[in-house]
């Protein structure tokens, strides 16, 4: 068996709200991002990456478990893993990488809660959500020795008319991403113990609000921005929620009006934070590089979701288009000697199982993870199964289907409507389609919540001779994870 010393550093960075059609590796002619650019031409690019529940805190927590929303109990991000996770025989990837003999460490964004819970890294350096403006992490201690603070956006000039896009009162050398990095550069080169490391790093960048420091803000043309999708009548019935969501005090940015000129202001001053987040990469890169650590790390490049930026007349995540669920993958094993694309659908909590296998471990039953397809013992998925408070969905190669509290169902062949404009459920000729995804929808969805109340299964007669006395104590919560 392999020792802990023969196995791979990792190396998992992970963007907030990132979308893939912001980076040049997956097209995007309007940006240059040559660091992110650079992992993918010695690596694999995933071209179909779907995170299955489009929402910061139901991903992390999915990413961490390997379980769906459904099962692990996190639909909403003001939701969490339950505190005895570990007696119900549910461990986090940092937890079981520590007790393989990795050293593992988070820095950045991680969105647990409690925001200072380790969930199994040996160490944290922390700045949070950058909406979470009142927490004193970090990066609010490294502000304050500085003599700054973190702000509000409705602090910042035009952030209510331009819809969130402002100038960053922080400077670009202070920026939360610029910190994050150098944090994890500090790490890398710092690192002297014997066993791996297996370092996450959470950029709480590009996430709104949409704002570059000064040097950064003029850096892309609005008017060279590409154009957001149009709104039917499906997306139509849903932004009424989105626009109260996006009103409460944690935003507060009414989106009523949401003209295309403000849109494409949004996505420049995205850009903008996208371009700020791929400097960063080069200098971790340079640093794993500069250590010595480039051909014995594991690096896996990904996000947690989109944001809609506009498109369908709608702002943030939450919702299964494509412009919310597709996310960038990109993966360098070590030893890989050259570049290429899947084509082929995988899902973001394949993160996960691709961790462990590196790691010499192997998922626990009842996760809802394989190894990524493209790497040594990889499978392929026929399916991606998402959920999250939103609502449900299932997609293949070609199909998705979607299904929300309200009664809206959605079903979109992807192949000739990438796009999302034509609904096609419960019309004529599209039976076949659709009830063989509502089929594996409903099996999905029953199974997770079986399995989400594993915790609650009461041994019987045939398992314990004390059931039948008077007096039986029954164990809670049930660790079994059969």
């Amino acid at each position: 068996m392999t020792t802990a010393s023969q196995r791979p550093n990792i190396l998992f960075l992970l963007p907030d709200q990132l979308r893939a059609d912001f980076l040049s590796c997956y097209g995007a002619g309007f940006i240059d991002t040559p660091h992110i650019d650079a992992l993918a031409a010695r690596g694999v690019r995933y071209q179909r990456c779907v995170a299955p529940s489009p929402l910061c805190v139901p991903m992390r927590a999915s990413l961490l478990t390997g379980q769906n929303a459904v099962r692990n109990g996190v639909l909403n991000n003001n939701q969490w893993l339950r505190p005895d996770h570990d007696a119900c025989g549910v461990q986090t990837w940092p937890q079981q990488l520590g007790g393989a003999g990795y050293h593992t460490a988070a820095i950045g964004k991680m969105h647990f809660y409690p925001w200072d819970i380790t969930e199994g890294f040996h160490e944290r350096v922390i700045a949070e959500d950058k909406r979470h403006i009142h927490i004193q992490d970090d990066y609010a201690r490294y502000l304050q020795e500085h003599g700054l603070r973190k702000y509000h956006g409705n602090e910042h000039e035009g952030y209510f008319e331009n819809k969130g896009a402002i100038v960053s009162k922080i400077p670009a050398e202070h920026q939360v991403d610029v910190w994050v990095a150098n944090e994890a550069c500090r790490f890398i080169e710092q690192y002297r113990d014997e066993r791996p490391f297996a370092l996450m790093v959470g950029f709480p960048g590009p996430h709104c609000p949409y704002d570059p420091p000064p040097e950064l803000a003029d850096l892309f043309d609005p008017a060279a921005m590409p154009a957001s999708i149009p709104a039917t009548a499906d997306s139509a019935a849903m932004r009424a929620a989105v626009i109260a969501g996006n009103l409460r005090p944690w935003n507060g940015v009414d989106y009523t009006e949401f003209t295309e000129p403000q849109k494409r202001k949004i996505r420049a001053h995205y850009a903008a934070l996208v371009y700020q987040i791929d400097q960063g990469v080069g200098r971790i890169l340079a640093a794993l590089e500069h250590a010595g650590h480039a051909d014995d790390t594991l690096v896996i490049f990904a996000s947690d979701h989109g944001d809609f930026l506009g498109d369908y007349d709608l702002i943030g995540k939450n919702l299964f288009y494509e412009s919310s669920v597709h996310v960038p993958l990109i993966v360098r094993a070590p030893g890989q000697q050259d570049a290429r694309t899947v084509n082929r659908l995988v899902s973001l909590t394949d993160i996960h199982a691709t961790i462990l296998q590196y790691a010499g471990l192997t998922p626990a039953p009842g996760t809802d993870t394989v190894v990524l397809d493209g790497l040594a013992g990889g499978e392929r998925r026929r399916y991606v199964f998402g959920a999250s408070a939103a609502g449900v969905m299932v997609t293949d190669n070609e199909w998705k289907l979607a299904r929300y509290p309200d009664g809206l169902t959605t079903l979109f062949h992807l192949a000739d409507d990438p796009r999302e404009q034509r609904n096609l459920a419960y019309q004529d000729n599209y039976e076949t389609a659709m009830r063989r995804l509502d089929d594996i929808l409903q099996g999905e969805l029953l199974h997770s919540i079986v399995a989400g109340h594993r915790d609650k299964v009461v041994v019987t007669h045939d398992q314990d001779p004390t059931f039948s006395l008077p007096g039986f104590q029954r164990v809670y919560p049930c660790a079994s994870r059969e």
